[in-house]
């Protein structure tokens, strides 16, 4: 491409009466790929109600600077909502209703419509014709990559809303609630808070305080969804959960049967 360019160059000078006229490679500008900086965040303090800014931490633009898609982020929402969602609306049909094995009256002689049951769909009382049958379940599978999906528009949209938080650790010096109460109102997080370790397993003082505060959650990193993202003001986040999130999405992004998971879902696979 450059040899090509330096003859059309030199092509060009032959016409040309003077050599600044003449132009040069520096005057083609290269068109290159635009590619989104790493976002930043400061990690706190955990263990006083002050915040303390300890670190930066970057943040890859693909899980936490993705397009806020608010279809996908709905259709999960949906999703979550109705899969969990049992329907025990039910009614009875003919066969199921105490009585009516005898004729109500004859066939022929009484001038009257013929019935042979008074329990049948046309009687009051009777049985109801593809009414509900419960227990009814609404569970449908969203595509893979639809939740993956979700999950970075979820945490790009709290990122920028300035509704997200990294600390260091769960570590706090007391288990009392006031403590961990004044430390939310200190710092701003918002009416509510979802607090997400990489593992199931908290420190004593944190999960004592937590249970008599009913606004303030904690959850695992394997149970992050869009739901309770959306559900709770703020989102605090570990250090450590971060770096295992960024890398379990990263995967699922760059995963070698990325087109098996594109198929439609199946129940039996």
């Amino acid at each position: 491409m450059l040899k090509t360019l330096q003859n059309i160059l030199l092509r060009r000078s032959q016409y040309c009466t003077s050599v600044q006229n003449v132009p040069t490679a520096s005057d083609f500008v290269s068109v290159t790929r635009t590619v989104r900086e790493p976002r930043q965040v400061w990690v706190e303090n955990f263990d006083t109600p002050e915040a303390k800014k300890l670190e930066i931490l970057e943040l890859h633009p693909q899980v936490f600077a993705a397009q806020p898609r608010i279809d996908i982020i709905h259709q999960n929402v949906v999703w979550q909502k109705k899969y969990r969602f049992v329907s025990f609306a039910h009614t009875k049909q003919r066969f199921e209703i105490r009585g009516g094995g005898r004729k109500p009256w004859p066939q022929k002689g009484m001038g009257r419509a013929r019935h042979g049951s008074i329990r049948s769909n046309l009687w009051r009382g009777g049985g109801v014709a593809h009414g509900p049958r419960s227990p009814t379940t609404h569970f449908y599978m969203l595509p893979f990559f639809t939740r993956v999906l979700g999950l970075t528009s979820t945490l790009s949209v709290k990122l920028a809303q300035d509704d997200l938080f990294v600390v260091d650790n769960l570590d706090i010096p007391v288990d009392d609630p006031k403590f961990l109460q004044e430390m939310i109102d200190t710092r701003q997080w918002g009416p509510s808070v979802l607090i997400v370790d990489e593992s199931d397993i908290f420190p004593y003082n944190i999960t004592a305080a937590t249970e008599q505060i009913p606004h303030v959650v904690m959850m695992p990193l394997y149970g992050l969804n869009v739901y309770s993202m959306l559900k709770y003001h703020t989102l605090v986040l570990t250090k450590d959960a971060v770096q295992r999130l960024q890398e379990r999405i990263l995967y699922q992004f760059n995963r070698p049967d990325g087109k098996e998971l594109r198929k439609k879902f199946r129940v039996s696979q």
